[in-house]
C-alpha cells in the first residue's frame, strides 16, 4: 500500500543508500594522481577506466531494473552492493592500467544496483502520486549530497592511508546499506503479472515516439554532467593566466587555480541539492516535458555564456552556482515522467533504459574532453558540442506526449 506521508522509510532507506552509493562514485577522481603516480599510468588510463565505469553503469541500469521487478527490489540493492564491494577491494590488487579498467565493469554495475533505477523505481512505488515528485526529488538529492561528501572523505583516508586501503574502506561502507533493507518494503506486482506484461510494456514504449525522444533527451544530460566533472578543474587551471591577471584569485579568496576548481565541484554539488528538490516541487505542479525543456535550455545558455566571457573567480563561481542548481534536476523530472507516461511496475526497466542513454553521453563526455584537449590543447571545441547537444535535448522534449498510455485511444 502507498503511503500517504512524504517520509516514508522507503524514501529514508533509498536515501541512505543513494548517499553511500554516490559519495564513493564521486570521489574517484581524487584517485587519479595516487595511483598513476605509482604505477606511471599516463592520467588517460584512469580516465578511460571511469569512463568504462560509467558505461558499464548505464549498461546495468536496465538489468537491475530487471531483476528487482521480477525477483524484487531488496535483493537486487543487495546484489548490486555486493558486486560495488567485489568491484573496489579487486581494483585495490589492480597493478596494470587494462585490469583496472576491466575491474571497473564490476564497480559500474555496482553503482547501478544501488542508483538511480531501482531505488527511485522502489520511492515511486512506495510513495502516493501527491508526493511522488518530491520524494523522487529528495532521493537524487541524497545522491547528490553524496557528491558533496565523498570527495573529502576520499582525501582525508588518503592522508592516513593507501589507496588501496581508502578502497577497502569504501568497500565495506557500501555493505553498510545492506542494514537498510529490512525498513524498504515497497509494493509489487505478483510474479505472475510481470511474467505476463513485461515483454508487451516494453514493445508499446519502444513504439511510442515520445519514449524515444526522452532516451535522446537525457543523452546530453550525461555529457554535460561527466565532462564538466571530469574536466573542468583542469579546465580551470589551463585558464591560469587570465583568472590570475590583476590579482584576482587573491581579492576572491582563492590561493590557487586547482584551489579554485576543486571549490567549482564542491559549489555545483551544493547547488545541486536545492535545485533538485525545487524541480520535484516544480514537477508536481507543471509540465514535466516543458520543465525538462527549460532545464536544458538554462544549461545551454550558461554553458554558451561562461565560454564567450573572460574567465575570473567570479564567473567560475556563478557558473557553478548556476549550472548546479541545474544539475540532477533532470532526474526528478525524467523518472516521473517515465512513470507518468508508462506507470509504476516497470519504472525501473524503463528508466533503466532511458538511463543507458544519459551513461553513453557521459563516457562521450570523459573521452571526448580528453581527446579533443589532446588535438586542439584547449577544452574549447569539446565545450561547444556540450552547449549544441543541450540545445537538442531542449527541442526534443517539446513533442512529447505525456499523457498515460493506458489512457490514449487505439
Amino acid at each position: 500500500m502507498k503511503q500517504n506521508a512524504l517520509l516514508t522509510p522507503v524514501l529514508i532507506g533509498g536515501c541512505v543508500v543513494m548517499l553511500i552509493s554516490f559519495a564513493i562514485r564521486a570521489s574517484f577522481g581524487v584517485f587519479q594522481i595516487p595511483i598513476a603516480d605509482e604505477f606511471g599510468w599516463l592520467r588517460t588510463d584512469f580516465s578511460m577506466a571511469i569512463a568504462i565505469q560509467n558505461l558499464a553503469w548505464g549498461i546495468g541500469q536496465p538489468i537491475f531494473g530487471a531483476i528487482a521487478e521480477k525477483i524484487g527490489d531488496r535483493k537486487a540493492i543487495a546484489i548490486g552492493a555486493v558486486t560495488y564491494a567485489a568491484g573496489l577491494v579487486m581494483s585495490s590488487y589492480a597493478v596494470t592500467p587494462g585490469g583496472h579498467q576491466m575491474l571497473e565493469v564490476l564497480v559500474g554495475f555496482g553503482i547501478a544496483g544501488t542508483g538511480f533505477g531501482v531505488v527511485l523505481a522502489m520511492v515511486g512505488r512506495a510513495t502516493s502520486d501527491e508526493h511522488r515528485s518530491m520524494a523522487l526529488a529528495i532521493a537524487a538529492a541524497a545522491g547528490s549530497g553524496g557528491q558533496v561528501v565523498g570527495p573529502p572523505v576520499a582525501e582525508f583516508l588518503l592522508g592516513v592511508m593507501p589507496w588501496q586501503g581508502v578502497f577497502m574502506v569504501f568497500a565495506g561502507t557500501i555493505l553498510l546499506a545492506l542494514f537498510m533493507l529490512p525498513m524498504m518494503k515497497a509494493p509489487t506486482a505478483s510474479r505472475a503479472d510481470l511474467e505476463e506484461s513485461l515483454s508487451a510494456i516494453l514493445a508499446k514504449a519502444f513504439r511510442d515516439p515520445s519514449y524515444t525522444l526522452i532516451f535522446l533527451g537525457f543523452f546530453s544530460c550525461g555529457y554535460q554532467l561527466s565532462f564538466v566533472t571530469a574536466h573542468f578543474p583542469a579546465f580551470v587551471t589551463e585558464a591560469s593566466s587570465s583568472i590570475a591577471e590583476g590579482g584576482w584569485l587573491y581579492s576572491a579568496g582563492v590561493r590557487s587555480t586547482s584551489a579554485l576548481g576543486a571549490m567549482a565541484i564542491s559549489l555545483i554539488g551544493i547547488a545541486n541539492i536545492f535545485g533538485t528538490l525545487m524541480a520535484g516541487y516544480l514537477g508536481k505542479r507543471y509540465s514535466k516535458k516543458y520543465l525538462l525543456a527549460a532545464v536544458y535550455t538554462g544549461r545551454t545558455v550558461i554553458a554558451a555564456v561562461f565560454i564567450l566571457l573572460p574567465m575570473t573567480p567570479l564567473t567560475v563561481i556563478l557558473f557553478s552556482i548556476a549550472m548546479g542548481s541545474l544539475w540532477l534536476a533532470t532526474v526528478p523530472l525524467t523518472s516521473g515522467l517515465v512513470a507518468h507516461i508508462y506507470g509504476l511496475r516497470y519504472m525501473g526497466t524503463l528508466y533503466g533504459i532511458v538511463f543507458f542513454s544519459h551513461q553513453l553521453g557521459s563516457f562521450l563526455g570523459v573521452w571526448l574532453g580528453g581527446r579533443m584537449y589532446d588535438i586542439y590543447g584547449s577544452y574549447d571545441a569539446v565545450w561547444w558540442v556540450g552547449v549544441g547537444v543541450g540545445a537538442f535535448s531542449a527541442i526534443v522534449h517539446l513533442p512529447i506526449n505525456e499523457r498515460p498510455l493506458a489512457t490514449r485511444s487505439a
